[in-house]
């Protein structure tokens, strides 16, 4: 069993490693978006018999696989449009969706039923990792089955007795992960969405989402802005419109997307109307974030002089943007718009809807 502490110097050298280990049907513990994995060449047989042995897996229970991108996918499992159309507003992201299989990978990863469940993570190593692979891998967490996932490597190397550390070849350490729940399991192969696990991000449909806590309001905001600016420079500004009652959590959804920029800091702009922050997200600039509670007449909107926020690369957050009037066109034309609309279900429920 060989270590490699993961740095900011060396990804290069932790991907060749993994890849010879993964090429030779390996068992590589690996960290993810949500907690350290279990990774083999899903389509060796071999090798998933050697991570079910390691799990104490009961056989017969399915497990799923990261793939690349949405073509490595389609290669995998069968999709109709209303399940591509799903698909695109979850992946990647933290989100497990199950499908039917094209029998590629072993057979003992899918259910009984002949579907496996696939993810896209929203972690670069491993997108490239599986990408340079050509081939999915398999994408369940790194613990003995019926125990708490892992977010560190010393807690896993605790629990594990000797006959189990022999079975593995190679340990990536990024250290002690963020405390994320295991993904979101989605069952697509009905004509109703099932949820079969819930993680951190509560989904109901393509765009409704549900929150416990202001954490998980957190988090769905930076799942939402990560999905929303992908990996390319932006062409537009982006202009979040955030609506709901007063103290149903639009600022900590905003302070949300600020944690996904490198923004720890952000305060309610109530009373000076708006704040602008530096971001250190390469596709983003400049963020700013506006509340217009106390903005009582267009006319003083106008007076903010916000129009000059309006260029490429830059992210504009409204609270209470229903107070935007007539310049709301004006931001049509200059920016792209994602309306944010938050509810009450009860005391500590909250729905979110997302619509762009």
């Amino acid at each position: 069993m060989k270590i490699i502490s993961l740095q900011s110097e060396n990804p290069s050298e932790v991907l060749n490693e993994s890849l010879e280990i993964l090429q030779k049907g390996g068992l590589v513990i690996f960290p993810s978006d949500t907690v350290y994995g279990l990774l083999v060449d899903a389509t060796n047989e071999l090798a998933v018999k050697k991570l079910i042995q390691f799990k104490n897996r009961p056989w017969g229970k399915p497990i799923s696989v990261f793939v690349s991108g949405f073509d490595m996918l389609n290669k995998q499992v069968i999709t109709d449009h209303r399940q591509t159309q799903i698909l695109e507003e979850l992946l990647p992201g933290p989100f497990t969706v199950i499908l039917e299989s094209h029998h590629l990978v072993s057979l003992l990863l899918e259910s009984e039923k002949g579907t496996l469940g696939v993810r896209i993570p929203l972690y670069p190593l491993i997108e490239k990792l599986v990408n340079q692979f050509g081939k999915p891998i398999t994408a369940t967490s790194a613990n003995l089955s019926g125990r708490s996932s892992h977010y560190s490597v010393q807690t896993l190397l605790k629990e594990l007795p000797e006959s189990k550390k022999k079975l593995i070849d190679l340990i990536v350490d990024a250290g002690k992960l963020p405390r994320n729940k295991p993904s979101t399991i989605v069952d697509l192969t009905a004509d109703k969405l099932k949820i079969i696990r819930q993680g951190d991000v509560l989904f109901l449909d393509k765009k409704t989402y549900f929150s416990h806590s202001p954490e998980q309001t957190k988090k769905i905001a930076r799942f939402i802005l990560q999905k929303i600016v992908g990996n390319k420079k932006l062409e537009k500004p982006l202009i979040f419109i955030i609506k709901g009652e007063l103290g149903v959590g639009k600022t900590i959804f905003v302070k949300g997307m600020g944690e996904f920029l490198g923004i720890p800091d952000i305060i309610s702009p109530t009373f000076v109307v708006y704040y602008e922050y530096a971001s250190i997200h390469r596709f983003i600039d400049t963020f700013v974030h506006v509340d217009l509670y106390n903005v009582q007449d267009p006319e003083e909107f106008k007076h903010l002089r916000l129009e000059k926020y309006l260029e490429k690369g830059n992210a504009v957050c409204f609270e209470w943007g229903e107070k935007a009037g007539e310049i709301m066109n004006k931001l049509k034309d200059k920016g792209r718009i994602i309306y944010v609309e938050m509810k009450y279900v009860n005391e500590k429920e909250r729905e979110i809807k997302i619509r762009y």
